[in-house]
């Protein structure tokens, strides 16, 4: 988990997460310099399996969750967002999936800040799936959702130093390179966002065509380099 002035969800997060967990698993929290009371909420919950690292003055959610990632002990791994809620079945059922695949993305239901729901279904709204071209073309890998092998991590690290690939769109495009992907239709999560960020309008870029077009050959040009040196080839979608 990354967090940055997250004081006001994540305590009803992270009690979402521990009372999954067993008594062996880490919750790993980068925080990037909050100035609110994000820490002191984490630390008022007490509990040992929650390992903090605070101080970070990235001011980049991507170096952030890189740093998180970099100190998991852990063979399976699970992304989290700071203000969603865990379903119950959530960890039980990405652990058994991934069993099988190396990164498993389960649906969710979108809520607002009351956790009312906006709509049931996440992969409905953002078509969400495999495919390389598809998804840089338009991403649908959202960390929140997601959870992959220990092997994964080691394969797409370092994250590429681009702002242009996030790094749940450069995990998931790394996993179809290397391993098996799938996309669980089952909603295991809360996805907690205002309702007016999920209307046809709210859905469309800001960014130019020439932006996105760049955006598009700079991801291409990691995927090559990547490629290139990991002598992986391209598989079909």
């Amino acid at each position: 988990m990354a967090t940055y002035n997250g004081e006001k969800f994540i305590k009803e997060q992270l009690e979402s997460i521990l009372k999954q967990l067993d008594e062996e698993d880490e919750v790993i929290i980068s925080d990037d310099s909050s100035t609110d009371q994000t820490i002191d909420v984490i630390k008022k919950i007490g509990d040992s399996r929650i390992r903090l690292f605070e101080g970070n003055l990235f001011r980049d959610p991507i170096q952030n969750f890189q740093h998180a990632l970099k100190q998991a002990k852990g063979e399976l791994i699970f992304l989290s967002d700071q203000d969603d809620i865990w379903l119950d079945e959530k960890y039980a059922e990405m652990t058994a999936l991934l069993q099988s695949h190396v990164l498993v993305v389960s649906n969710s239901m979108i809520v607002n800040q009351n956790l009312e729901v906006i709509n049931p279904s996440f992969f409905s709204v953002f078509k969400s799936g495999k495919g390389i071209l598809k998804n840089v073309i338009r991403s649908t890998y959202y960390g929140s959702c997601m959870a992959f092998r220990k092997q994964l991590l080691l394969d797409a690290l370092p994250f590429p130093d681009t702002k242009e690939i996030g790094h749940d769109l450069w995990l998931g495009l790394v996993a179809e390179l290397t391993g098996s992907v799938f996309f669980y239709d089952k909603p295991l999560l809360l996805y907690r966002r205002h309702q007016s960020a999920f209307t046809p309008e709210g859905l469309k870029s800001k960014r130019s065509i020439y932006q996105m077009l760049i955006g598009r050959f700079v991801m291409f040009n990691e995927l090559l380099k990547f490629q290139y040196t990991k002598h992986i080839k391209w598989k079909k979608d």
